[in-house]
């Protein structure tokens, strides 16, 4: 069991039960009483308040009005938040721009340094733009829900990505690519490659896009990728 859900597992005990033992939470867990001990003051840390009664019946009480305070979200999910409120604002349907843009801003206070960097970096290959009326959005599909947490690997550490890809005839062929950005152009989801074999960029329809897996050990340059103008940089855009 990780660590996240051996966390949920002892917060849901504790609000289950009037007071806990160190020792009944370690059984219920499998794990020692000083892993234990541990995992109650990270949740302390994290800002569930949990009091300690000595003596014979006393244990552990979690305070029934306690919440946690420190998000435990990952780069992809709080990533997934801000560009989910980014093609909004790009598509002009964002009508509560100050509350979510001050709930983002809370979250991402409440990240740890070394996921901030994260995210700053990933958020530096998201652009935006508006999609030609010419462009057939008839035949849309659903985006893989894997995608996201696989670009996040492959941006970050600079991995090589292979996919299949659907093209819009229906043909599938498997694709080796260098990703260099994300583009969103409301309704559609593009990522912008490399593709080392013809020597220039593609743009890939995410919702095309299927089985994504990074090629360990094959890292590549980030490169400058020539968008129109009208395409800007979601970290430019105002918030």
């Amino acid at each position: 069991m990780n660590i996240r859900l051996r966390h949920d597992k002892i917060v849901r005990s504790l609000r289950r039960n009037e007071t806990s033992t160190i020792a009944s939470l370690a059984e219920e867990v499998g794990v020692s009483r000083r892993t234990v001990l541990r995992d109650i003051n990270a949740l302390r840390d994290e800002g569930f308040i949990i009091h300690s009664e000595p003596g014979r019946g006393g244990g552990l009480r979690l305070d029934p009005q306690s919440v946690q305070t420190t998000a435990r979200l990952s780069v992809a999910e709080v990533f997934a938040l801000l560009v989910s409120v980014a093609s909004m604002r790009a598509a002009g349907n964002l009508p509560f721009s100050k509350l979510a843009d001050a709930g983002l801003a809370k979250i991402e206070k409440a990240l740890p340094p070394d996921k901030v960097r994260d995210l700053r970096r990933f958020l530096d290959c998201l652009y935006v733009g508006e999609l030609s009326p010419q462009v057939d959005i008839s035949d849309m599909g659903i985006i893989d829900s894997s995608l996201l947490p696989t670009f996040e690997t492959a941006f970050l550490k600079r991995l090589h990505l292979s996919f299949q890809y659907r093209d819009a005839k229906g043909v599938i062929t498997n694709r080796t690519i260098e990703p260099q950005a994300m583009l969103i152009l409301p309704p559609l989801w593009y990522l912008v490659a490399w593709d080392s074999t013809r020597k220039d960029f593609r743009h890939f329809r995410m919702d095309r896009i299927s089985k994504p897996k990074c090629l360990q050990d094959t890292t590549f340059r980030r490169r400058h990728v020539p968008f129109e103008d009208h395409v800007r940089s979601v970290r430019n855009l105002s918030r």
